[in-house]
């Protein structure tokens, strides 16, 4: 899908909103504000200004422990060209109707919107992506794909479709931030700002949000194909032999590969890829225990408990129960 560009009006001053969620990330939402006030300092006038939302009158706490004091709530806001959902872990426990509805509202009066790290959760769970390409940080993309399979999720570190603008957080939010600038303003004034930053180096949309494998272990396509194989294939899983054979390799050179490069078998890598999604799944989704393990590619229960305490050193029972005590605990 074709990405559309914003128009330029270098004569307008533009007024944001950032809807802080419990839990957010700090560093998504500092990166995004700094840049705005960067560029107000560059350009030598304010050309942005914000406001910071919080659902209710309640303290906002950011997932590193900070708390914020209530500045608007969604009773008190005004009307913004961009309005971002600030989003962090254990995004799925802080939607509300309510917030759903205040969403629409804003939608309804022409605000473009965004989210920053996990926000994306939100304006999906509302309904405000539906056809849109989106993205979030890379650790929740599983359970929400499994919650929203509909939703157009990709893996890069922030997508703009039209009036949409979602970022998959930390640093990422820079990049982002950059691209709008640059076409707000123009490229010398967006390169200004990197600079204040002191960012050599802006990634832009298509930039995948993880590290590639071969920065990693160097140039090496054989083994970098078969991992792209178990991550594609982690449902129905492939043997040793398969893998080879996929790859062009024998199975002995397979295992070569892996053992020098990663110190570990390839089957040992796979169960390691299939455990870390299970994880994810287990606390960032609804999914059933059950369901969890199959769609991970265990074809029994107790093989998957087992090899599941023995990875994380709990059971993925005992963690479902925590997840859930948890969640009762949280207020209103």
């Amino acid at each position: 899908m074709k990405h559309i560009q914003i128009k330029t009006d270098n004569s307008k001053k533009r007024h944001f909103g950032f809807l802080l969620m419990q839990n957010f990330s700090l560093i998504a939402y500092a990166s995004a504000i700094e840049t705005l006030r960067l560029a107000n300092h560059v350009k030598g006038e304010e050309i942005y200004t914000w406001d910071t939302i919080t659902p209710n009158d309640n303290v906002v706490e950011a997932s590193n422990g900070l708390e914020f004091k209530n500045y608007k709530n969604l009773n008190e806001v005004d009307v913004y060209e961009t309005l971002f959902v600030c989003g962090g872990n254990n995004i799925r426990n802080y939607w509300t109707q309510s917030i759903g509805r205040w969403l629409h509202l804003q939608d309804t009066k022409g605000t473009a919107l965004g989210s920053l790290c996990t926000g994306a959760y939100i304006l999906g769970r509302a309904g405000l992506l539906d056809g849109y390409r989106c993205t979030m940080h890379w650790d929740h993309l599983a359970a929400t794909r499994e919650e929203f399979p509909h939703l157009l999720l990709s893996n890069d570190i922030y997508e703009l479709d039209r009036n949409r603008y979602t970022c998959a957080g930390g640093t990422a939010c820079i990049d982002m931030m950059h691209h709008l600038l640059t076409q707000h303003h123009g490229r010398q004034l967006a390169a200004a700002v990197s600079e204040k930053l002191m960012v050599d180096h802006i990634r832009s949309i298509g930039d995948p949000q993880r590290i590639p494998l071969r920065l990693q272990i160097g140039s090496q396509p054989k083994l970098i194909e078969a991992v792209r194989l178990m991550e594609a294939n982690l449902e129905e899983c492939l043997t040793p032999h398969e893998l080879a054979d996929y790859v062009g390799v024998s199975k002995r050179q397979l295992e070569r590969l892996f053992k020098s490069h990663l110190e570990c078998t390839p089957m040992q890598y796979y169960l390691r890829l299939r455990l870390n999604n299970a994880r994810r799944l287990l606390i960032q989704s609804e999914l059933s225990i059950r369901e969890i393990s199959l769609s991970c590619g265990f074809k029994t229960w107790g093989h998957f408990s087992k090899t599941y305490k023995d990875r994380f050193a709990i059971s993925p029972r005992t963690e479902r129960n925590l997840i859930a005590s948890h969640i009762k605990k949280l207020p209103d």
